[in-house]
């Protein structure tokens, strides 16, 4: 009588270095633990972790708190399915001490299924030469020093994630997540991460190619305090064609011209550019994560017809509305 054996979990190690950021780390981390409960309920193998660094012993995160960790030599003979290297607001810092750190991750990726990073850990892949050639992403405010540090790789300045073959970088911080949400999609299904995602009270997932920040961020990341009703509106009628300069003035309780001055100086941006941007966000979103055709989405998101929604997907994207949803739409989608 033959008896199943179930395949063993998936091995990630997760470095860790001082002042490394605390939640590039714990996020994923958290994805993974829950994850291997739903995987190990449907018979597919979950995942172990360990946060691993240079000698073990504990280590200190920017944020002052000290996580245990076990030395990298523990893991020299094991099968390692996947690395996770955070990253740091002092990469150079982290950069300056870290020889004998990326040596190992060099070595160490040759034997892993997968290798991955979180915002500035791209710079320590980078730094380990596993990055030439290759596509990624980083933290939005380092996208320009990768760039110049780096100039064999192809720097991503919108994607919250990359993949590139064994490769695996994300943006900034919080992005882990998303990045460990698609991993565990990869290895155990959409239904698992979506089970993942509803029990962390996440979305799913951002997909890869969706900017790193959104328009109302943005928004709110200007000294633009007086027009946040405002851009909370737009958000919520952007269906409304005829919204223009007039429009915008009466629901800020300004005169046109006035306005138009005084929205340009606070955000960097006319109006009608604002609301042109607000509608490619809409209509990104509803590309990447539903089946309404393209008429239906230009309507929705004010565009009037899918000419017009064509002529702005190429203004600002270089590409149509079709073809980023063949390249970004969610699984199911189409």
């Amino acid at each position: 009588m033959s008896s199943f054996t179930a395949a063993p979990p998936r091995l990630i190690l997760f470095v860790a270095f001082p002042r490394m950021g605390l939640l590039d780390l714990t996020g994923p981390q958290t994805v993974f633990w829950t994850a291997s409960r739903w995987m190990e309920q449907r018979g597919l193998p979950g995942y172990v972790s360990h946060t691993v660094s240079l000698h073990g012993g504990l280590v200190r995160t920017a944020e002052g708190v000290e996580l245990g960790t076990r030395p990298f030599s523990d893991f020299d003979q094991c099968q390692v399915d996947t690395i996770l290297v955070p990253g740091a607001f002092e990469i150079d810092a982290v950069l300056g001490e870290a020889q004998r750190m990326i040596e190992w991750l060099r070595a160490a990726a040759s034997r892993a299924r997968r290798t991955t990073s979180v915002c500035s850990g791209t710079f320590l892949l980078a730094q380990a030469g596993l990055l030439d050639g290759k596509r990624v992403a980083t933290h939005w405010m380092m996208l320009d020093l990768l760039k110049d540090r780096y100039p064999a790789l192809e720097v991503d300045r919108e994607a919250i994630f990359v993949r590139q073959d064994a490769v695996w970088t994300s943006a900034g911080v919080a992005s882990g997540i998303d990045l460990a949400l698609a991993l565990v999609e990869a290895d155990g299904g959409r239904d698992v991460a979506v089970q993942v995602a509803r029990e962390l009270v996440v979305y799913l997932k951002r997909p890869g190619g969706q900017p790193q920040h959104s328009e109302m961020l943005k928004a709110q990341a200007q000294e633009s305090a007086p027009f946040d009703e405002l851009h909370l509106w737009l958000s919520a009628n952007l269906g409304v064609q005829d919204i223009d300069v007039n429009t915008l003035a009466e629901r800020a309780r300004m005169s046109p011209r006035n306005f138009a001055r005084v929205y340009k100086q606070k955000t960097g941006r006319a109006p009608g550019k604002a609301v042109e941007m607000f509608r490619l966000e809409a209509a990104r979103r509803l590309l990447e994560n539903s089946s309404r055709n393209l008429d239906q989405i230009a309507r929705q998101c004010g565009f009037g017809d899918q000419e017009r929604m064509r002529v702005t997907f190429h203004r600002n994207l270089g590409i149509s509305p079709s073809e980023y949803r063949k390249r970004f739409a969610a699984p199911g989608v189409v």
